[in-house]
């Protein structure tokens, strides 16, 4: 790298960190914007537009926003391999987001055709966008830097943002003059990150970082045409197959996709441990269970979208507070609330030498789970005439489902590198990512098993009531069970650890 190079790097600060870092906060917050934005209107779009003449539009619904989220979260895995290899984090950026920005504008277009289509583009998108932009993160900084994890808390607070506000405007402009307005702004939103990250290249605030591992191989030619384009090219011919498997909610070949590769994967991970050490075979355990009880956390969070949007349109009292779609703000506006806290009282904890390990605050975590739906479950003692609930019930349940997320999810990612044998490290984050994937397989199974049969769009009060709370009683068993066995294994997987805390 020449001097000149060196020295507008270093120039290249912002309040102590990377400038870059900041260009890639706004184009990450932008583009979770755009993402919640459209997430908060996916079910209630589904089951009063998409699915409205069917009395099975809840089934329905259920099945193609549980494939949808299951994609989404798989296609980071196999885009975040071609951008190692091939396109490098930048072009691999501007693809995903590019892809992005034109599903949310197809979304506003009303046509059952259109819908679909806008879907697939967003998963083939967000494979490329989501795991990218992460990296590139941590790519700003040198190894050992001490500035790197308080540089990943200021990129978060983006995504929490951005999730917070996007569900309240977007909600907001559907609410007031229709769906596919509030799916435009999801667009603009997208096409902000990008301009964002644009003007960030152009001013040079990420030097060399991002650029493809070999220009040779970015400019290949594989069937004469170099890899630069045919990778484009490829991604889009995905767009009407994954279209049309989403379209195809009867059949839900999804669902036994998701379903062979989470056997493929059981079955290469029991291989692995096979040929490994005594040592190295205990710790790989512990990260395959922690990705399982990962797994189910976000299988009952990930209702939010769904099940919880639902109950919160057909039993929530919201009159005079909020949109039904605009609840899914209230996640994030937990997690930015409570973010600085819980990380303070981690380190008051160590510094008192009473830090609990992660079994440990894995099995917190889903017992706060568990305890958000039991208070979803007892509204129902406090429903009014109608079959409408306090709004309060929804605002306790996201404030405590909040806090358990922070106990796991901040830790469980870093605890996947520790855990897991150097050379399979890669493959081991991938199934991370998966894990996300499967949860929404859950999301699907539970929010069809609380489908309700109807064509009327004003379906609620007292004949749902008892639909929703019952499930959410039963949810809140699973979990709370769920959180205490990992407390009874944490002792046994602490001791599977070794020496990583």
């Amino acid at each position: 790298m020449s001097e000149s190079v060196i020295k507008n790097q270093e120039e290249q600060q912002m309040f102590g960190h990377p400038k870059g870092l900041f260009y890639l906060f706004f184009a990450e917050l932008w583009e979770r914007f755009s993402f919640y934005g459209m997430r908060a209107l996916l079910t209630l779009y589904m089951v009063n537009e998409i699915f409205k003449a069917i009395a099975e539009r809840d089934a329905a619904t259920a099945v193609v926003y549980a494939s949808y989220g299951s994609l989404v979260y798989a296609s980071t895995v196999i885009g975040g391999q071609i951008s190692d290899k091939i396109l490098g984090m930048r072009s691999s950026i501007f693809l995903g987001g590019i892809l992005m920005a034109v599903g949310h504008f197809v979304l506003a277009v009303e046509s059952d055709l259109a819908f679909f289509l806008a879907l697939a583009l967003i998963v083939v998108g967000n494979g490329f966008f989501k795991p990218n932009i992460s990296t590139f993160v941590g790519a700003l900084y040198k190894e050992g830097d001490v500035r790197k994890d308080s540089g990943f808390t200021i990129f978060y607070m983006g995504i929490n943002i951005g999730g917070f506000v996007a569900p309240l405007l977007c909600g907001w402009l559907a609410a007031e003059y229709g769906w596919h307005y509030g799916f435009g702004l999801a667009g603009i939103g997208m096409m902000a990150g990008l301009i964002f990250f644009w003007s960030g290249i152009k001013k040079n605030v990420f030097g060399d970082k991002g650029l493809p591992p070999s220009k040779e191989v970015y400019e290949k030619k594989v069937i004469g045409i170099p890899q630069k384009t045919l990778i484009p090219i490829i991604a889009v011919l995905f767009v009407p197959v994954i279209a049309y498997l989403l379209s195809s909610w009867q059949a839900n070949y999804i669902s036994g996709i998701f379903k062979f590769i989470g056997f493929a994967v059981l079955a290469y991970l029991v291989y692995i441990m096979y040929n490994l050490d005594v040592v190295a075979r205990k710790k790989l355990i512990v990260a395959v269970l922690i990705t399982f009880f990962m797994t189910l956390f976000w299988g009952f969070h990930e209702l939010s979208g769904s099940v919880i949007t639902l109950f919160a349109s057909r039993n929530v009292a919201l009159e005079g507070i909020m949109t039904a779609s605009q609840t899914n703000a209230l996640n994030s506006m937990f997690i930015i609330l409570l973010a600085i806290p819980i990380s303070l009282l981690w380190g008051y904890l160590s510094k008192n030498k009473l830090n609990p390990r992660t079994p440990y605050k894995f099995g917190l975590g889903l017992l706060l789970a568990g305890a958000s739906f039991y208070i979803l479950s007892i509204s129902g003692a406090s429903a009014d005439e109608n079959g409408m609930v306090p709004f309060a019930y929804l605002l306790v349940m996201y404030f405590i489902i909040s806090i358990g997320e922070l106990f796991m999810s901040p830790v469980g990612l870093s605890k996947i590198t520790d855990l897991s044998p150097k050379n399979i490290v890669a493959f081991m984050m991938g199934v991370w990512f998966l894990s996300s994937a499967f949860a929404f397989q859950i999301v699907g199974f539970i929010s069809t098993q609380l489908a309700v049969e109807s064509t009327d769009t004003n379906v609620g009060g007292l004949e749902t009531l008892s639909i929703y709370t019952d499930g959410f009683h039963l949810i809140s068993l699973y979990s709370i069970s769920a959180g205490a066995i990992v407390l009874l294994l944490s002792p046994l997987m602490k001791k599977l650890m070794g020496n990583v805390h």
